[in-house]
């Protein structure tokens, strides 16, 4: 956990029951299976038992009942091993179970000294094989994911026939599933150590996947907070692990724990309410407890609890059936090999047993679905409304009654019959919502775009959705990047920093041409480095300006790179001019000395449109403007009633911000009045802020603390400072300001404190949800501060909307910000619009004063040799190609030959359609990008190699074949023996009619393009089309010799 912050489940502590609690007479079984072989509801407990061959299934209730005992009973299921059960969220006597037997069966189950069901409610047969996993959606009634052996299936229990969707086969044995708890998307996990994230409602392959696990092993799969997943699995070494993932970003682990090396799989259970995970592995008899964070440490050991026996199963009992009086935030039952013995999870309270603490009980999702099945399948994203745990605010529960007819519906003939459970409580059942009988049925019609049955395509706006709920709101800047640039750009060996400047202070400044750096020198001395000559410094003493006083803060002109303003302690301003050039010898003579504050100066800042107009703060409280003209103080602010934070000027240069240490954010027109024009209440922390106007200075956002020292945003409407903050969002706990630089070209705000290591990025929007969160930036070591560059600065061709450079202890290093986009070739225009011409003044400090306003003009960014790609041309259509179940049937040598030469010709007849990465808009889901340049900086050598031997087997593999075909002449055919290929042969190939070497170029060019390995090829399609052109490219070498031999001859 955070040393900053401690957290309110630190001290959760479990405690297992006394042995009279619990549940005996428990015949485990020992089977293997992918489920976590007991499930439990608000009122039953099911488990896998060794009778029957494990077709059996065990069955009792979370409560013991008037006698102070547990009844434990055993029902038939299947005829062959459970492999995985899960009761519905929805109706706590609602199971659904699945079998070796390859069925699916839901049943409405009774108390347990009650006689069970003999049938069940409905059997689904999806004919896939056998059956491994089971879950009901989160959010919707009557919805399964089902896991097949290699394939995940979406089935709506009301439409029995087929599923709703079968997802992508997977490349081995599925080994987990897990729905997002807003039911939106489904993970898995597989044996061929891919992780893949579907959106089944948009498209039946991933919308994220990568090969991240290190063994195949048994591994799970859960969804956490943030929109991050969890695995258990097993390391290279075989040690067992737990992964945290971003599911923007499967390519690498945000963070992990090994717990040790034993051969059982780990059971992971996630509460999503307390952040609280569960890891019991199997056959081990510890049980550990982490907290889940959304940074830094992220996974957090809150308990190590040692049971009596070994565990072969856990479950996790929900949370409207904890005893909320005791402090109970958790209760887990460990299924061991003869008993249940339930594990109490309670964070020590005074007065727990007489009072609610409602800051341990958020509220939780109730017991009522959100829609049903065909709502969601439709496009739904309904959530299930939440309900409090207070027992004050619980509803007093009705009499339900003792009976109930249940239906059958079984697949295998069609029809329905009538059975009486007796004893049954009765509860709705989510097989027919209130909704669902006014649905109709699904014709083929409706269903399929395909007469052979298979599910539609998914439409356009679906697939939109599947991007937002994949990344939530969307943004253009989600996966922005930041880059280190080239060691040739940095400076190195900078010694003697200063690392105590206020915090007030940025630490350092910028502008296009040098960098100022204070130092620890006495003497109050800054360095200043010209941009233009990168490289080691030496270590000799540098040229400095020497400010005989300690510096507060600096900043540069921005309209002079040569100009600097300083403040120092003595509540002084010294403005210094750097020669063209940079320094040759150290500067102790100001070109002009500010003089009116009292006491020492927190901040400056320079007007953004008039030249020679500079504002300051200080500990007087006062807020001075200065005309470096004249050298006089032309303006007095007053208001302030205790240290000012930060200071920012609106971007059209009329109005000042600033924000303050008494709660008070205010907004002041210099040239109308002395006292603020609004006030607002700020940050209630008092250990610093910042202040910044963004979108088209319409808003203020603020950086700063809450009262328990969390590092927050705050967004306010300038318009209305009085009304409070409209949105804020919290990061973490740590010492230092975040420092905000916006971009106003693209509403992007990045974020850091000096001593981190995490910058921020947000983009920020004038509608809900405000603040939407990108990607972060993470440096090797912590950074002292990041300086921002004017945006001309940046390169546009490889899409970088920021350039800063960052100072460390010893460095100087510039970083980009780049978003990933696949047409790099093209301008993005709707990245970079035209940009302000900040280094031009607009006008004068003294027509500033007067009344005037000015407006910077405008510049566009694009390069003149680049097509902005809003103008690109229109791409065809994605081709749609055949389903895998095609390529799966067995065919002859010849017919796979035959295929090989017909697809490759189909591609080469479709030369103008695009490649597969070139059709998706922006960043590329599966971030080839990526990919292809891990593949390029480590396995270059890998990939030569492949190819080579793929080049080899096909080489060896037509040698016969062009023997037999090569009947044109004695030299082609040995050049068909030695190059392994027969002319016809490599003709059909490449699609060539004549031997035009343009046309074997041309063809050869795009069929090796289409056919590379990033884009769906292979290494052995890719031989192909090299052999062919070598071929091809022998033959005329033939013709060109035996044309010159027949003009040497001579005439008869």
């Amino acid at each position: 956990m955070n040393r900053f912050k401690t957290s309110k489940f630190k001290n959760t502590t479990p405690k297992i029951a006394k042995k009279d609690g619990w549940i005996n007479n428990v015949r485990a079984g020992s089977y293997s299976c992918q489920g976590n072989h007991i499930k439990a509801s608000s009122k039953l407990v099911v488990f896998n038992t060794e009778q029957a061959g494990g077709g059996m299934l065990g069955l009792s209730s979370v409560k013991p009942g008037a006698d102070g005992q547990w009844t434990v009973t055993h029902f038939s299921c299947h005829s062959d091993l459970v492999t995985d059960m899960d009761f519905s969220p929805f109706d706590e006597s609602l199971l659904v179970t699945c079998s070796s037997d390859e069925t699916v069966k839901l049943w409405r189950l009774c108390d347990p000294d009650l006689q069970q069901p003999s049938d069940p409610e409905l059997t689904l047969r999806p004919g896939h094989g056998k059956l491994e996993l089971v879950h009901f959606h989160p959010t919707s009634s009557g919805l399964l994911a089902v896991g097949a052996n290699r394939s995940p299936l979406i089935w709506d229990t009301s439409r029995q026939d087929s599923p709703l969707a079968a997802l992508e086969q997977h490349g081995d044995q599925l080994q987990s599933l897990s729905w997002k708890q807003d039911g939106s998307l489904l993970a898995s996990s597989c044996k061929d150590k891919m992780l893949r994230v579907f959106d089944p409602r948009a498209q039946l392959t991933p919308v994220q996947s990568a090969k991240s696990l290190p063994n195949n092993k048994d591994s799970r799969i859960l969804w956490v907070k943030d929109d991050n997943l969890l695995t258990t699995g097993f390391d290279m070494m075989r040690s067992r692990e737990v992964r945290l993932w971003d599911s923007r970003k499967l390519s690498s682990s945000i963070s992990s724990v090994t717990l040790g090396s034993t051969s059982g799989s780990v059971i992971p259970l996630f509460d999503d309410d307390t952040g609280l995970l569960i890891l019991a592995g199997t056959g081990d008899t510890v049980i550990d407890c982490f907290e889940v964070t959304s940074s830094e440490p992220f996974l957090s050991q809150v308990s190590h609890c040692l049971a009596d026996a070994s565990s072969r199963g856990v479950a996790m009992v929900p949370k409207l059936a904890l005893d909320v009086m005791s402090c109970e935030v958790m209760r887990v039952l460990q299924l061991t090999d003869s008993c249940i013995v339930p594990i109490s999870y309670q964070v020590p309270r005074k007065h727990s047993s007489q009072e609610f603490h409602d800051d341990l009980y958020p509220d939780t999702a109730g017991t009522t679905p959100a829609m049903s099945a065909e709502e969601w399948w439709q496009g739904g994203n309904k959530q299930v409304e939440k309900v409090s745990l207070d027992p004050a605010k619980q509803p007093k529960s009705k009499a339900s009654p003792t009976k109930q007819t249940p239906a059958k519906k079984e697949l295998a003939s069609g029809g329905s019959k009538e059975d009486t459970a007796r004893g049954c409580s009765s509860s709705s059942s989510p097989l027919s919502t209130p909704s669902s009988s006014a649905v109709p049925s699904r014709s083929p019609s409706t269903t399929s775009g395909l007469s052979s049955g298979f599910l539609p395509s998914p439409s356009p706006t679906q697939s939109v959705k599947a991007i937002q709920n994949m990344l939530g709101p969307s943004s253009k800047f989600r996966h922005i990047q930041g880059v280190v640039m080239h060691k040739d750009t940095h400076f190195t060996n900078v010694q003697g920093l200063n690392l105590t400047t206020p915090g007030e202070c940025d630490g350092f400044c910028v502008n296009r041409d040098r960098v100022a750096v204070p130092l620890a020198i006495s003497g109050g001395q800054i360095a200043v480095f010209e941009r233009s000559q990168p490289g080691k410094l030496p270590h000799t003493a540098l040229p400095t300006i020497q400010n005989s006083v300690n510096v507060v803060d600096f900043s540069w002109d921005p309209f002079d790179t040569h100009r600097l303003a300083v403040a120092g302690d003595d509540a002084k301003i010294r403005v210094w001019q750097v020669p063209e050039g940079g320094l040759t010898e150290t500067l102790t003579e100001p070109e002009l000395i500010l003089q009116g504050h009292t006491e020492k100066i927190y901040s400056i800042k320079f007007h953004p449109l008039a030249s020679g107009l500079l504002v300051s703060s200080s500990y007087d409280l006062s807020v001075r403007l200065w005309d470096l003209e004249s050298g006089d103080q032309v303006k007095l602010l007053t208001g302030h009633e205790d240290q000012i934070f930060g200071m920012a000027w609106s971007p059209d240069g009329k109005l000042l911000a600033t924000v303050c240490k008494d709660g008070k954010v205010r907004i002041y027109d210099p040239r109308k009045s002395d006292a603020p024009v609004q006030e607002g209440p700020g940050p209630e922390g008092h250990r610093g802020a910042r202040v910044v106007w963004v979108c088209d200075g319409k808003y203020l956002m603020v950086s700063g603390f809450d009262s328990r020292s969390e590092r927050g945003l705050y967004l306010y409407s300038a318009d209305s400072l009085s009304a409070g903050a409209l949105a804020t969002t919290f990061l973490n706990v740590s010492p230092s300001t975040l420092i905000p630089f916006y971009d106003p070209d693209t509403s992007v705000v990045i974020l850091t404190g000096k001593g981190d290591t995490r910058v921020y990025i947000f983009e920020i929007v004038p509608e809900d949800p405000y603040f939407i969160d990108c990607s972060n930036f993470n440096s090797s070591e912590p950074h002292k501060g990041l300086g921002f560059l004017p945006k001309t600065e940046c390169n546009v061709r490889d899409v970088e909307i920021a350039v800063a450079l960052m100072l460390t202890k010893t460095t100087i290093e510039p970083v980009a910000f780049r978003v990933p986009r696949v047409k790099k070739e093209f301008f993005q225009d709707d990245l970079f619009p035209d940009t302000a011409v900040c280094w031009e003044p607009s006008l004068t400090a003294s027509a500033w004063l007067s009344g005037i306003n000015g407006k910077h003009r405008k510049m566009s960014l694009k390069p003149k040799d680049m097509t902005p790609v809003s103008e690109a041309p229109k791409e065809a259509p994605v081709r749609k190609y055949l389903p895998s179940s095609v390529y799966l049937e067995e065919k002859t040598d010849e017919q796979k030959k035959e295929e090989l030469l017909s697809a490759m010709v189909a591609k080469l007849g479709n030369m103008d359609d695009p490649l597969p990465q070139e059709s998706f808009e922006g960043v590329d889901e599966d971030e080839w990008a990526k990919y292809l340049a891990q593949i390029i900086v480590m396995g270059a050598q890998v990939v030569g190699r492949a190819f080579a031997r793929a080049l080899q087997q096909e080489y060896a593999a037509s040698q016969a074949a062009a023997k037999a075909r090569s009947r044109s002449g004695q030299q082609s055919a040995a050049a068909s023996s030695i190059t392994g290929m027969s002319l016809q042969e490599a003709q059909q190939i490449l699609n060539i009619s004549t031997l035009s070497p343009e046309e074997i170029q041309k063809n050869y060019e795009h069929l090796f393009k289409v056919n590379d390995k990033a884009v769906g090829g292979s290494f052995y399609l890719q031989s192909k089309v090299v052999r062919a052109k070598e071929r091809l490219d022998e033959e005329l070498n033939i013709e060109s010799e035996n044309k010159q031999q027949s003009e040497k001859s001579p005439e008869t």
